[in-house]
């Protein structure tokens, strides 16, 4: 088995990432920008997460888990709430 490196200084095993990874989810994005490719409105996370980030023309557009939370079989849905610039 192999292992990986963890930010806290341990290391990660592939079962321990595969137990984690079954916990996933589907989510897709609303709102944003109308330039916003189909392609970066689905992604996949962790069931407690509440904020997802996508950089996207020089920034970054943010999205919050919509609190009516997901059915059971549909993918969990977040809100557009606003747009950052990257610093130079």
């Amino acid at each position: 088995m192999t292992a990986s490196s963890d930010p806290a200084g341990g290391s990660v095993t592939a079962r321990q990432i595969g137990a984690e990874a079954s916990g996933i989810v589907e989510a897709v994005l609303e709102g944003g920008p109308a330039t916003l490719p189909a392609e970066l409105r689905s992604h996949r996370v962790s069931p407690v997460e509440s904020k997802i980030k996508v950089r996207h023309y020089g920034g970054y557009e943010h999205f919050e888990r919509d609190p009516g939370g997901a059915v059971d079989g549909t993918p969990a849905v977040f809100r557009w709430t606003g747009r950052t610039r990257i610093a130079e």
